[in-house]
């Protein structure tokens, strides 16, 4: 394929253009690291040059999406292609009016908005990418499309109502099934509600998902308990979509995953085995046990063993723990830039004040909900740069865990892990990606015999925990 990209593509890259670049929808279910948002900018150069589209809407997570116009446009977009970038903000300055006012301007260069997904739940978001699409001939791409996996969610709706008047669609994401594969019904719908061949959820989920009546009181509902049919959901997916592991494309170096034990103090166990005895008398009190229900109880111990207690009325009260002694001490085996990942704001701050007093303020960053916007890249830029005196940096997968890279970093700990495997897999993959030289250590503090062990061996085995307790038995496993 010849085209005068600005940065030279690899081979998998070059093969999702040729099966992907005028096709009306597509999608790019590549690894994370492999470099689909190039393919995608790539992509749609490709169509402007050759007059298919005049604009592009790229969605994508809060925690990610100014990434695309602070990173991604200026390292990939052809130099030839003349365009103009815009970021939607819910509350814009009287500048950031004005730059979103060009977008309307009738101007020959390409107009690109960048727009976070949760706008899409909002009226004013809405609002504002309909206007956009009505004075333009647009690509709409939505970045982590699992984030519209859910067909009763506001934001699936709107996006999947305003995409039917686009010629062009394209989802990315490295893992599309991240709890079953009935996820796949409304990122595929946004692309074409054709493309499954179901006219709706319901007939999809009865063709893929194995079901059984159940009852709860005067109410009835159908459980899913299983699957079928899969290989042919395979093959259709397979007709537009570009599917590749960065095993397959990439020499990358190894992963390497160590434990490291944290036992629980007196006042731990103690607590842990109260709430453990609370659980299983909530949970057996119920005619049916729901996903929800064993979750929360689950969140519940697993705040204990990281070492605090979060009461109803939102108050967090610390209880003696090991778990950041453990932390120090890793960290002093180690060299070299370490990302710390944390489930829980009270961790992050908790791990902050801790490493503020040791290794001094100017050493250590956070990046979380808690980080400004305005902050974000520049703490990254810190980060990655290799004279800066940046060393760690502290996270949350919910807002760190997708769209930005950290090569810098060669050891990553998992102070206390996230439930969620897409999220899990999607963090380990920032520091494990296109531009990293070195092995990566991942590092997983565990405290034995507690939820804490059975979180951590559930996403070593690549299983999600919401489907592992699935069903009216299979929480007593995890609880007890």
């Amino acid at each position: 394929m010849k085209y005068k990209f600005k940065t030279k593509p690899y081979e998998h890259q070059l093969e999702a253009l040729k099966r992907s670049w005028n096709k009306h929808e597509y999608a790019y279910f590549m690894e994370m690291g492999t470099g689909k948002s190039k393919v995608l900018l790539d992509n749609i150069a490709m169509l402007y040059d050759k007059g298919g589209i005049d604009s592009a809407i790229i969605v994508a997570p809060k925690g990610v999406y100014r990434n695309w116009s602070e990173k991604e446009i200026p390292a990939h977009m052809p130099e030839h292609v003349l365009k103009y970038v815009a970021v939607w903000t819910p509350a814009p300055t009287k500048a950031q009016k004005n730059e979103l006012i060009k977008l309307f301007d009738l101007t020959q260069d390409l107009k690109i908005l960048i727009i976070n997904v949760e706008a899409f739940s909002t009226k004013k978001g809405v609002a504002f990418v309909e206007k956009f699409i009505l004075a333009h001939n647009p690509l709409i791409a939505v970045d982590e499309s699992t984030t519209i996996k859910n067909p009763k969610a506001q934001r699936t709706k709107n996006l999947l109502r305003l995409s039917i008047n686009t010629k062009y669609r394209r989802i990315l994401t490295g893992f599309p099934v991240t709890r079953s594969p009935l996820d796949l019904y409304s990122q595929c719908s946004f692309l074409s509600p054709h493309l499954l061949g179901h006219a709706s959820y319901y007939t999809f989920q009865n063709r893929y998902a194995q079901l059984i009546n159940r009852k709860m009181g005067q109410r009835s509902f159908r459980q899913v308990v299983g699957y079928q049919n899969l290989g042919e959901l395979t093959d259709r997916v397979g007709t537009f979509s570009y599917r590749v592991l960065k095993k397959e494309c990439l020499d990358l170096p190894d992963k390497v995953y160590q434990t490291r034990e944290v036992e629980l103090t007196p006042e731990q166990k103690k607590v842990y085995k109260q709430l453990k005895k609370y659980a299983v008398a909530e949970l057996e009190s119920h005619e049916i046990v729901s996903v929800t229900s064993v979750l929360t109880q689950i969140l519940r111990l697993h705040q204990v063993v990281c070492g605090f207690v979060k009461h109803d009325n939102g108050e967090e009260v610390e209880i003696q723990n090991n778990r950041v002694d453990e932390l120090i001490n890793i960290l002093e085996e180690v060299r070299g830039k370490t990302i710390i990942w944390a489930n829980y704001q009270y961790d992050i701050r908790r791990i902050l004040k801790t490493l503020h007093n040791i290794t001094g303020t100017e050493s250590v960053a956070t990046y979380y909900g808690g980080t400004p916007d305005e902050e974000r890249q520049e703490v990254i830029r810190r980060f990655q740069d290799p004279d800066s005196p940046l060393q760690y940096l502290i996270s949350n997968v919910q807002t760190g865990g997708y769209g930005i890279t950290l090569t810098a970093a060669s050891t990553v700990i998992y102070y206390s892990n996230n439930y969620d495997l897409e999220k899990r897999l999607q963090s380990e993959d920032r520091a494990h990606r296109i531009g990293q030289t070195n092995k990566v250590t991942y590092i997983d503090l565990v405290s034995r015999g507690t939820v804490d062990e059975k979180i951590v061996k559930a996403l070593r085995n690549k299983l999600n925990l919401a489907q592992e307790v699935l069903g009216d038995e299979k929480w007593k496993d995890w609880i007890t």
